[in-house]
């Protein structure tokens, strides 16, 4: 059964990056909001293609490697494809160069919909909608033949999917740092734990690993 699942990176306080530029895509507080998933073997394999078998091993290696597990279809929104930072280039194709780490459909959300999909290496090709969320992730469930639905981000679109009670299986990795600026995570949340189990791990890097399932 398909499943709708999403990962987050916070900070004690709440926030999570923002401020996109060119040069730093995800914002000036990413790297130390997630250096401890980008320490990862898992991490330094799939998205860096370091095939030395470096990398951490612990807890949040186990959480890395569960990442990509039974994934079928991501959805993300204009942002994390990068159409707010080049909306004139029309070779843009993304982030990730000519081998993006998806390696399924990926649904952009974008109100410069229709544009043509772009197949890349390894089994990428985006596609693009404008279109309400219930029916993208509608779209992308098909697409996923029975795996799981990534909600990819950035925090507007991960926020927009849990306002609207759509995720059915939350990950945030909590980093051990007070950013005290950025984009608010848990606002309008109230409750969550109430419709979702609530489990947390501590991982060696002290990153708190919090997980909400339905």
């Amino acid at each position: 059964m398909t499943r709708v699942r999403l990962d987050l990176f916070a900070s004690l306080d709440g926030y999570t990056s923002a401020g996109s530029t060119p040069d730093s895509p995800m914002g000036e507080d990413w790297g130390p909001l997630t250096a401890a998933y980008a320490a990862t073997r898992t991490f330094r394999e799939h998205v860096l293609g370091d095939t030395t078998g470096g990398g951490t091993t612990g807890v949040d290696e186990t959480y890395a490697a569960a990442f990509s597990e039974g994934v079928g279809a991501e959805i993300m929104g204009a942002a994390m494809f990068g159409l707010h930072t080049f909306p004139d280039d029309p070779d843009w194709k993304g982030w990730w160069g000519d081998e993006p780490p998806y390696g399924t459909p990926v649904y952009v959300l974008t109100h410069t919909a229709p544009r043509p999909p772009i197949p890349m290496a390894g089994g990428t090709t985006f596609h693009f909608r404008d279109a309400a969320i219930e029916d993208v992730l509608a779209e992308a469930a098909e697409a996923a033949a029975g795996q799981d639905v990534r909600i990819g981000g950035g925090i507007g679109t991960a926020r927009a999917f849990l306002l609207a009670g759509l995720v059915d299986d939350l990950h945030v990795m909590t980093a051990p740092i007070v950013l005290g600026r950025g984009l608010r995570v848990w606002d309008d949340l109230r409750g969550l734990e109430t419709t979702h189990k609530l489990t947390t791990e501590v991982a060696e890097s002290g990153t708190i690993h919090l997980t909400f399932t339905r």
